[in-house]
């Protein structure tokens, strides 16, 4: 049951997105709590890791590193360019380049899983990536928003340490110390944070929404092809490196698969509601993309021992 909820995300996603389009007074006193909402989802993913996911980086370093550097190259610049020859608003600019300086998504362990790739790696990159972004989203944005616009770097610094790590170190510490007890709560927390992650996003469309009929249609065929970026030079990024097709399968949702969530806080706390809206559809697409581009993969061989792997290994965050 909670398995069929969690994985019609997009639709709940969409319909909340819709409902907060027409009332937005419904969702906008929610806006004070975007960033607690986004700190317990952050805390959820934290309880699913253990330290071994951070050690496997000696035993495996060049798919990880691969994956980190190819998700910090490709996202940020794609997300300019793309926005550069959109002719894109300033603001929704701005709102495109934080997509791209952000983290993996945090569905993206789900997605490697059904499409046969190696869930391990998945994780490692995605925990890696999460502090790494810690210093590289502000640094990355600095870099690739205009210049005529401030952006607030310290304090950007320290929003993502308050947010992502130190909620992710909390969550991890936990399971730890009590990892009988978090055992039985890991199964509700996809429920959790995708009921979390739904109200993020239609507080984050109440805010833009007297904004968004003049600028969706350009964010949607930005956020398609930004996406559709990630996702092909993560897998053929992953070829070039002479990697099986498991862990080509695996860079490519690590790669193309954002932490949009946290891309739309930032925008609405440092800049500008339009910021915002990149963030919010790209986390309704990104889902749908990757649902799809998994359900194809589940039924092509890989040629590894990955096409067995079983369900119980999933760590989801």
């Amino acid at each position: 049951m909670i398995a069929t909820i969690t994985r019609l995300f997009p639709l709940w996603a969409a319909l909340c997105s819709i409902f907060a389009y027409y009332n937005p007074d419904f969702f906008v006193p929610l806006q004070k709590y975007i960033s607690q909402l986004l700190m317990l989802i952050m805390l959820s993913m934290g309880m699913t890791l253990k330290i071994e996911d951070f050690t496997r980086i000696f035993k495996r370093p060049l798919p990880i590193a691969a994956g980190i550097y190819l998700h910090y190259l490709i996202m940020p610049l794609a997300a300019w360019v793309i926005a550069k020859m959109l002719n894109m608003p300033a603001d929704l600019q701005v709102g495109m380049v934080l997509v791209g300086c952000v983290a993996s998504g945090t569905a993206s362990n789900v997605m490697v899983f059904l499409s046969k790739g190696d869930v391990a790696l998945s994780v490692t990159i995605s925990a890696l990536s999460t502090v790494v972004g810690v210093f590289a989203t502000p640094l990355l944005a600095r870099l690739y928003i205009a210049a005529t616009i401030d952006v607030p770097v310290a304090h950007m610094l320290k929003e993502i340490i308050m947010i992502v790590a130190l909620p992710v170190a909390l969550g991890l510490t936990i399971n730890y110390f009590i990892p009988k007890q978090v055992k039985k709560v890991v199964p509700l927390l996809p429920l959790f944070t995708t009921c979390i992650i739904v109200v993020v996003i239609a507080t984050v469309v109440s805010l833009s929404s007297n904004k968004i009929t003049a600028n969706t249609l350009i964010v949607i065929v930005g956020v398609i092809l930004h996406n559709a970026v990630g996702l092909l030079g993560g897998y053929w990024g992953g070829r070039l490196c002479g990697f099986d097709k498991s862990i080509c399968r695996t860079l490519a949702l690590e790669v193309g698969m954002q932490n949009s969530g946290l891309a739309s806080i930032l925008g609405a706390k440092f800049f500008t509601p339009l910021a915002t809206l990149p963030g919010a559809i790209f986390s309704l697409w990104h889902n749908i993309s990757g649902s799809f581009l998994a359900s194809y993969w589940s039924g092509k061989p890989t040629g590894t021992a990955n096409d067995h792997i079983k369900k119980e290994d999933v760590s989801l965050h």
